[in-house]
């Protein structure tokens, strides 16, 4: 890695927490700077603009995400059921890191990734289908290993998974009170127990 691919990278490192916490349109660049300890000419000497680096920000957030979930769905899992309990058990595990981390970087930056900021708003939309995408494929693979249910539709629960998973987060965080995603991992667990597995017959 050449100098200034060392610089940059050690940019996107030090805002990458910083723009989570306060927020990708109020993260000024007095701030880079400062958490950064560079003058604004090196942040300029690195990056187009501040959007620029708001935006390797969050790719950096949203794949230190994927990056520890896929670690936590790894391949030691016998059945999908398995698989799919580890996925909430990753929330329910990590929810104090990621709060105390400003909170889960792909709803937070949802939140400002509005038509004013469109090139955010397009890196949030693939990361949440990627998110959609490794879920319904578990239940894909659930479903040809005779593990899940045939006559459901994979993608629509990939997403309801997503989607409640992500309103839990946004209650527990806006109240502090973990209850809310507690409650929604355990909606989760249900409908993986009674309507998605095979159960023998």
């Amino acid at each position: 890695m050449s100098k200034a691919e060392k610089t940059k990278q050690f940019i996107i490192e030090k805002t990458a927490p910083l723009f989570n916490t306060k927020g990708y349109m109020s993260t000024s660049l007095s701030d880079i700077t400062q958490a950064t300890g560079l003058t604004k000419g090196s942040i300029y000497g690195n990056f187009q603009n501040k959007d620029a680096v708001a935006l390797e920000a969050y790719q950096y957030n949203s794949g230190l995400l994927g990056k520890n979930m896929a670690r936590s769905l790894g391949n030691e899992f016998p059945t999908t059921i398995d698989k799919l309990n580890a996925f909430v058990n990753f929330y329910r595990k990590n929810w104090k890191a990621v709060f105390e981390n400003g909170g889960c970087p792909l709803m937070n930056a949802a939140t400002e990734a509005d038509d004013t900021f469109p090139a955010l708003k397009k890196k949030v939309a693939d990361s949440f289908e990627g998110w959609i995408k490794n879920v319904t494929e578990i239940i894909i693979q659930g479903q040809k290993k005779e593990e899940i249910q045939h006559d459901l539709d994979a993608r629509e629960y990939g997403s309801l998974f997503i989607m409640i998973v992500e309103g839990g987060i946004l209650l527990s965080k806006t109240t502090g009170d973990e209850k809310y995603l507690n409650l929604a991992l355990n909606r989760i667990l249900f409908i993986i127990d009674q309507e998605l597995k095979i159960i023998p017959s």
